[in-house]
This record gives structure tokens, sequence and C-alpha cells, in this order.
């Protein structure tokens, strides 16, 4: 088992207290969020941002990439956008000398750091279909040609769950592209206090640019190389594995509750996810907390709930409750080898 650099280690936490530092001057409150947005920003992971309007997503993510010396683009994703109008164009090129003609490929706002995708349920599936290749292997086809986006590279999407006129909701081949999908809810009283007194004045909350691409990619690096038990992995996927009503032994609550469950890119993410927990917390291996701690926003968008389930007001959050209720970590091992493993002890 490889050990991670405690310099590196030591390294990511700074950069991680400067960043949320900095974007506190801009968001009050959304912990929890700003957290799950580090975290994806720190796994390499894509992230989607949902919430009614009003909740500051848009700022959220905006002033993270002020925070970051990297390139930033905006797109406001309407029912008319074309995917070309993500991805670029090839254009008719005439040499002014000789008159001969070709095509040049002109890059879309997608060849960037960061990627905001406001409201992307707002467009219909063929443009929502352009993002695909770039987030999974970040690159762009076009005209048989390939074109690699910057490195690094995230995309940071919003949605707005309420609205159903005029929207196209993302099929799960495109939600599993996101590492996590963040739930963002209404402040409390006191935050919402504050943000009356921040946003009904004259000042501006400037942000500063904390983090360059170099240095980035090498905490990003770091967080790879936090040290992962087999314990642990057999409880990642054991949770991952749970949400299968199709699988090998799936808990009897699943069965009237889940219509497909997660598939292996949940594993993927609640390992990473779970190192760069470890990693912000100050420990230099994974716990089984660390899991625990990301396993709603890897696992929720990935679970497709019953009718049923729906009638009775059952989300795929509560699904996740009852799961991480119903599987012991110490038992994952004995589930995986298709074992009944007994539940874990209810307080």
């Amino acid at each position: 088992m490889q050990n991670a650099d405690p310099a590196a280690l030591d390294r990511l936490r700074q950069a991680h207290t400067r960043l949320k530092n900095e974007l506190a001057r801009a968001i009050v409150g959304q912990t929890q969020v700003v957290d799950q947005l580090l975290i994806a920003l720190l796994a390499r992971g894509h992230c989607l941002l949902q919430g009614v309007p009003g909740l500051a997503k848009t700022l959220m993510i905006s002033s993270l990439a002020k925070t970051l010396d990297l390139g930033f683009n905006r797109i406001q994703f309407t029912p008319d956008l074309m995917p070309s109008d993500i991805t670029g164009t090839d254009l008719l090129t005439i040499d002014p000398e000789t008159g001969a003609r070709g095509f040049r490929f002109a890059k879309g706002p997608i060849f960037t750091n960061v990627l905001l995708a406001d409201e992307i349920n707002r467009t219909p599936p063929k443009t929502q279909a352009a993002l695909l290749e770039s987030m999974v292997e970040r690159q762009v086809t076009a005209g048989g040609q390939r074109h690699v986006l910057p490195d690094p590279f995230f995309v940071l999407a919003t949605q707005n769950p309420i609205e159903q006129e005029g929207t196209y909701p993302l099929p799960e081949a495109q939600l599993d592209r996101f590492m996590f999908m963040v739930r963002v809810p209404y402040p409390t009283a006191d935050e919402e206090r504050e943000i009356l007194r921040r946003t009904t004045g004259d000042a501006v909350a400037e942000l500063s640019q904390v983090l360059g691409a170099e240095e980035l990619l090498a905490i990003q690096q770091a967080v790879r190389q936090v040290p992962v038990a087999d314990e642990v992995i057999d409880y990642a996927l054991a949770l991952t594995r749970g949400t299968r009503v199709h699988g090998d032994a799936p808990l009897e609550f699943l069965k009237s509750w889940v219509s497909w469950g997660a598939g292996p890119r949940a594993s993927q993410f609640l390992i990473l996810g779970a190192k760069a927990h470890a990693a912000i917390a100050g420990r230099d291996h994974v716990a089984f907390d660390d899991v625990r701690a990301i396993a709603h926003p890897v696992l929720r968008h990935r679970i497709v709930t019953t009718f049923a389930a729906a009638a009775e007001g059952i989300t795929s959050d509560s699904v996740l409750d009852r799961l991480l209720d119903e599987v012991d970590p110490r038992q994952a091992g004995v589930r995986l080898m298709g074992v009944a493993a007994p539940a874990k002890a209810r307080a």
C-alpha cells in the first residue's frame, strides 16, 4: 500500500482552508455544500448543484472560479442552444493570397478549465449529450478530429428541481458522469439575515485568486496517493452493490423501493471522494466515516426509485439513509461474498 506524502497533504489542507476562507467572503453559510464542492474539485470530479432559485448556486460556482487562477466560462443553457454552441464548429476559411479554401476549428466555450453549465436541464438532450464525451474523456471530437481539453477540466452544473415546463431531465447516462449531486438547502434564519445585510448595501466582496493550475494538479495527485485499506474498499463496494435489486443477495427493503441502482463508477467516486475527505480532515488514510460522509452526494442520483416508493414519499436519500443503517462496515466483506451479513444494531 502506497503512502501519501505528508508535505503534499499539508499543502492540500492549507489550500483547502484558503479556498474556504475566501469563499466565505461571498457565500453566507452553506458550509456542507461548499465542502462537497471542494471535495469534488480535489478529486477531479464534476459536480451538479440542485436547488430552488435564489440559493446562490450560480454565485457559489462563479465565486469558486474567481479563487482559482484558471480559465472560466459560463454557458446559460436554453431550449435553442445547439451542440456546436458548446463544443465549437468548423469554419470555412479562404486564404487572401492564394484563394485556397479550407476549414478551421473554432473552439467553443467548453475549452476552458472551469465550465459553469447553468440550468443544464433547460436544453434538449441533443445538446446535453454534447457534454458526455468531454466529461469523461476530456476531449471533443469534431469533423473527425480530436481536440483535447485543458487540464484541469471541471463541469460544474446547476439545475432547478421544481420547474417541469420547458425542462429536459438529464438522462441517467449523463447523471452518472457527475461525481456529486449536491442538494442546496434553504439558509437558516441567521444566515438569511446576514445575506440581507451583505447584499442590500453598496459593499462588493472582491475575491482573490489563491490557487493556480500547477498547485491544483499537485494536490489532486496527493489525494490519489492517500492509502485505502481493503476493508474500506469492501465497504464502498457493499454500499454500491447494496443499491442494486438485480444483484446478488439484495436487501429486502430494496425490492419494493428501488428499480435500478448504482454502477461501478459510483464505487470509484466513493473511494476518490473519501480520499479527499480524509486528506481535508487531516488523516493520511481513509476511514469508514469518510465513505459515509460522501455517500449521499455520490449515490443519490444513481438510484432510481419505484413508482410505489415515490407514491409513499420515499426518495433516493431515504433509501441511502436505510442502506447506511443496514450495512455494517465490519461485515462488508462477508456481504460481498454472498453471505447475508447481520444488520447493524440500531441506536
